[in-house]
C-alpha cells in the first residue's frame, strides 16, 4: 500500500487516503507535544503523500485543531481531506493536566452537546480555532451514552448540513461496534469510524459490522490499528485501549510479533494494513507525534507482507 492512494468514502463522492492521519497525539494524548514537533510530524506526513487529516475538539481540548489548521494555512487546501467530531462543546475552565489521558492542553473543560444547536456551536468553533473554512467530513464523537440525542438531533443537523453543501460526508466514530451498527441500520450516514476493534487483536468490527457496512454501502474507516501502542511495541508497560495492557494482551501481542517475524514481517507493518484487507474498509487513520513516528507509519504502510503471514495470522485469530 502506497500512502498517496485514495478510495471513496461510501457514496459520498469524497476520497480520501487509504493512510490518514490522526491527530490526538498532537493534543498531548499520553504526553505533552511542543509546538515545533507537532508542525515537524504533520509536514512529515505532507510531505509522505498522505492528504487525510483526523482531528476533534476532544484532542487536547482543541489544541489539535488549533495545530493542524495553522499547518494547512500554508498549504493548498483544496489538496487535503479534513475531519473533525461533534458531541462535546469546549468551554473555558482550568487545565488540569492529564484530563482525558491529553497533557499540556489550554484551559478549556468539555461539556457533552449532542444537540442541533450544539452541533452548529462546536462546528462554529472549530472553524475558529481551526481558521479552515469547511470541513470534509463530522463525524458524531463517542455518543456511547447519549444514544437518543445523537440520532434524534445531531444526526438531523448534520444531515441538513450535507443537504445544504456545508458538508461532503457525515458519520460517527466510537470504540464500540453495536451503536455504530444501530447507525448503519437506521440512518443515512456515509461512514463509520470505529477504533480498536478491527485490529489484529481484536476483530470483533468484522463479525457483523463490516459486513453490515458493506451491505448498505457504508464506508469504514478503522483507527487505534496498534490499540493504543502494545502492536506497534509489545514491551511492558505498553497500552492497550488507553490503558496499561494486561500481561495476557502483552502475551497475545509478543506471539503476533513472533509470527511476523518469521517472515521478516515487522508486527507494526502487520498491524497497520490488516484492516485494509476487508473489502469494507475505505481506510486506516494512524496517530503520531514526531516526524520519526509518521515516517515509520509510512514503511509500514509500504511493506510488502506475504500471502503466507496473512494467512497464519487469519488462522491465528481463530485459534486465539
Amino acid at each position: 500500500m502506497n500512502a498517496p492512494d485514495t478510495a471513496e468514502l461510501g457514496g459520498s463522492g469524497l476520497r480520501v487516503g487509504r493512510l490518514g492521519f490522526g491527530t490526538g497525539p498532537l493534543g498531548g494524548l499520553f504526553s505533552a507535544v511542543d509546538d515545533e514537533q507537532a508542525a515537524d510530524a504533520l509536514a512529515a506526513a505532507w510531505d509522505a503523500g498522505i492528504r487525510y487529516f483526523d482531528t476533534a475538539p476532544h484532542y487536547g481540548a482543541g489544541l489539535a485543531e488549533e495545530r493542524l489548521g495553522a499547518f494547512l494555512a500554508g498549504r493548498p487546501r483544496a489538496e487535503a481531506v479534513v475531519s473533525t467530531k461533534v458531541g462535546r462543546l469546549l468551554r473555558p475552565g482550568p487545565a488540569v493536566d492529564g484530563t482525558d489521558g491529553f497533557h499540556g492542553a489550554p484551559a478549556r473543560v468539555r461539556v457533552w452537546d449532542y444537540s442541533e444547536a450544539g452541533v452548529r456551536r462546536s462546528l462554529a468553533d472549530s472553524l475558529e480555532r481551526s481558521g479552515l473554512d469547511a470541513f470534509d467530513l463530522v463525524l458524531i464523537h463517542d455518543p456511547d451514552d447519549h444514544w437518543e440525542s445523537a440520532v434524534r438531533e445531531a444526526y438531523p443537523a448534520l444531515a441538513r448540513l450535507r443537504a445544504e453543501g456545508a458538508i461532503r460526508a457525515i458519520g460517527v466514530g466510537m470504540n464500540q461496534c453495536a451503536m455504530l451498527g444501530r447507525f448503519v441500520a437506521e440512518t443515512d450516514i456515509d461512514c463509520v469510524l470505529v477504533a480498536g476493534r478491527y485490529s489484529l487483536l481484536d476483530r470483533e468490527a468484522g463479525r457483523e459490522l463490516l459486513p453490515r457496512c458493506a451491505e448498505r454501502g457504508v464506508g469504514v474507516l478503522v483507527g487505534g490499528v496498534f490499540n493504543s501502542g502494545v502492536l506497534a511495541d509489545p514491551r511492558p508497560g505498553a497500552a492497550f485501549d488507553y490503558a496499561p495492557a494486561s500481561p495476557e494482551v502483552l502475551r497475545r501481542a509478543r506471539e503476533l510479533a513472533e509470527l511476523c517475524a518469521a517472515h521478516g514481517v515487522p508486527l507494526a507493518a502487520a498491524a497497520l494494513q490488516f484492516p485494509l484487507r476487508h473489502p469494507a474498509v475505505t481506510g486506516v487513520i494512524v496517530g503520531a507525534r514526531s516526524a520519526a513516528e509518521v515516517e515509520a507509519n509510512a514503511a509500514a504502510a509500504s511493506l510488502e507482507v506475504p500471502e503466507a503471514l496473512w494467512a497464519e495470522l487469519d488462522t491465528w485469530e481463530a485459534t486465539a
